[in-house]
């Protein structure tokens, strides 16, 4: 019998984690198998911010996921590095299964797309070995959040079959607003982030969910929701009943959070 997987949340940040030493947030990746879960998955299902479409969309791939490099203008080593984790064409097929059955259909699979930097870049320290199999789930930027939030729910049985759901986004995103590390992080985001904290961890799922409306600054901070709807699908993921824990909270750029957390069915 596989262990029954919490779900999770992490704020990725920039791609430049891959290389930067002095990014807080490394560390917690680096960490993660000794200090958030021992056990190791059978397989990862990752919601990326970095993969949108208009209707849910899953990667089958039946060899080594591609690497892809869907950032420009950075140093030149970020474009050598690989992941080459094994697809998991399997899951994917059951995602499709799940989310067509609660409705989410049409569900459609694309056989050619590896991982991009909202996937292998915290894999990379959470599970170097790249041994594990990953596919990935897409986001619909067109839909809210208690969409995905639902889609999250249509997706919990994963779970009891040893399948890690991690969402990857960021808890803080306006490339606009971004400043030096050593400035003052703007109350905006500041306000944001601690309403999310307390939101989530109160139990507040549907402010969570009607984040635009209910969250201080929500405009602000997320003039686009691909980096949070990551997010509401692992919430959805953990079930109704689910508690939230901040594992993680750092920033960079001023503005940009890393707050992760995990989420714990008590079904």
């Amino acid at each position: 019998m596989a262990a029954k997987m919490d779900a999770f949340f992490v704020s990725h940040g920039s791609p430049t984690l891959s290389i930067d030493e002095s990014v807080p947030a490394r560390g917690f990746f680096k960490l993660w198998r000794s200090q958030v879960l021992q056990t190791i998955p059978r397989a990862i299902l990752v919601v990326s911010a970095h993969w949108e479409t208009s209707v849910p969309t899953v990667n089958v791939i039946s060899g080594t996921n591609d690497t892809i490099y869907d950032f420009y203008g950075f140093p030149k080593s970020m474009y050598k590095l690989k992941y080459p984790a094994p697809g998991a064409p399997e899951l994917a097929k059951k995602v499709k299964d799940l989310l067509q059955e609660a409705g989410f259909g049409p569900v459609k699979e694309d056989k050619t797309r590896g991982l991009d930097h909202g996937a292998w870049v915290p894999l990379m320290f959470m599970y170097p070995e790249a041994n594990i199999p990953v596919c990935q789930l897409s986001v619909q930027t067109k839909k809210d959040g208690t969409y995905h939030y639902n889609m999250g729910k249509a997706l919990a049985p994963l779970r009891d079959e040893g399948v890690l759901v991690l969402g990857s986004g960021s808890a803080t995103h306006n490339l606009r607003a971004l400043g030096p590390d050593d400035a003052p992080i703007p109350n905006w985001a500041l306000e944001f982030d601690s309403w999310l904290n307390q939101s989530l961890i109160n139990g507040r799922y549907e402010d969570v969910n009607r984040f635009e409306v209910k969250g201080p600054n929500a405009k602000m901070v997320h003039p686009w929701p691909d980096h949070f709807y990551p997010l509401h699908v692992a919430l959805g993921a953990a079930g109704g009943s689910a508690k939230a824990e901040l594992i993680h909270s750092s920033w960079t750029n001023s503005s940009i959070s890393y707050s992760s957390y995990r989420f714990t069915s008590a079904e």
